[in-house]
């Protein structure tokens, strides 16, 4: 990895859950890190393996080692959200992260 393909700036954040004055809870994203990125979208063989489980938007993200990254955060990218699907610490030499996010479609 060359440190000029980290280009894109992505943001994880963490779910809070808060209860209102009426008793509901309510659901904020918080800002976690802010870090640079290499982000692609997937092809070949990780393409057709992702297409089989309905993960047709799916980007992969490389990142310098951070601590603390959690499957339960979520990706900005983009003004786009993604969930955390898979988070690989490159050969366990803590340097390198590829984490695989899938984008979080708008309901409606």
């Amino acid at each position: 990895m060359e440190i000029g393909e980290l280009r894109h700036r992505i943001t994880f954040q963490k779910k809070n859950v808060t209860v209102n004055e009426n008793g509901f809870e309510i659901e904020t994203w918080e800002d976690v890190k802010t870090v640079w990125a290499a982000a692609s979208h997937l092809h070949g063989r990780e393409f057709y393996e992702a297409a089989q489980v309905q993960a047709e938007h799916t980007v992969k993200f490389t990142i310098r080692y951070v601590k603390g990254i959690e499957p339960s955060m979520v990706i900005l990218f983009n003004e786009k959200r993604y969930n955390i699907i898979a988070i690989d610490n490159i050969k366990y030499k803590n340097k390198w992260i590829e984490i695989r996010g899938q984008e979080v479609m708008p309901s409606g």
